[in-house]
């Protein structure tokens, strides 16, 4: 069901990743492995591997320099190429598409190039905590080419602190 977030390897050029990349906390919040995060689309890594975030601020940020790919209609979620074969997609909140786009406003357009930190998505965040099923915010490789390890740092974060280091 969630395919479309993972890129096939016959779509993905064979890259080599920089030795070690760090992905930073998008948004404020508690961090835990996506595994724990309650929905099995999630934490069976059905969509990829990475952390969730139960967010306790109002806006999302980059977690990693590169280019907007995607920021879906609903801008619930959104996509960051590095440029070097790595995406990350953040997806703000469970069954937050079912919201429509309300209480979502998005900060960029596809296409933008942006830094790490830089603004991508505000939540009325009342608004989306009250009408969402969750604000757990899975944070996700959405292609593994060239990644052998996945290091996780569950903790208390702030937006900017890193959050996962990927290896190749």
């Amino acid at each position: 069901m969630f395919e479309f977030l993972r890129k096939k390897a016959a779509e993905v050029a064979e890259v080599e990743l920089p030795k070690e990349r760090e992905i930073i906390a998008p948004v404020d919040g508690k961090a835990v492995d996506i595994v724990e995060v309650p929905d099995e689309v999630f934490s069976q890594k059905m969509a990829g591997d990475g952390m969730a975030i139960l967010p306790v601020g109002d806006t999302f940020c980059a977690p990693i320099a590169g280019k907007v790919v995607k920021v879906f209609d609903t801008n619930h979620a959104f996509t960051i190429d590095a440029g070097d074969g790595l995406n990350v997609t953040v997806h703000i909140g469970l069954d937050t598409v079912e919201l429509q786009g309300e209480g979502f406003e998005r900060l960029v357009q596809e296409g933008d190039e942006v830094e790490a930190g830089d603004a991508i998505v505000r939540i009325d965040y009342g608004l989306v905590n009250e009408k969402a099923k969750s604000l757990w915010t899975p944070i996700l490789i959405t292609n593994a080419n060239g990644v052998t390890t996945l290091d996780k740092y569950p903790r208390v974060v702030k937006a900017g602190d890193e959050l996962m280091k990927v290896k190749s």
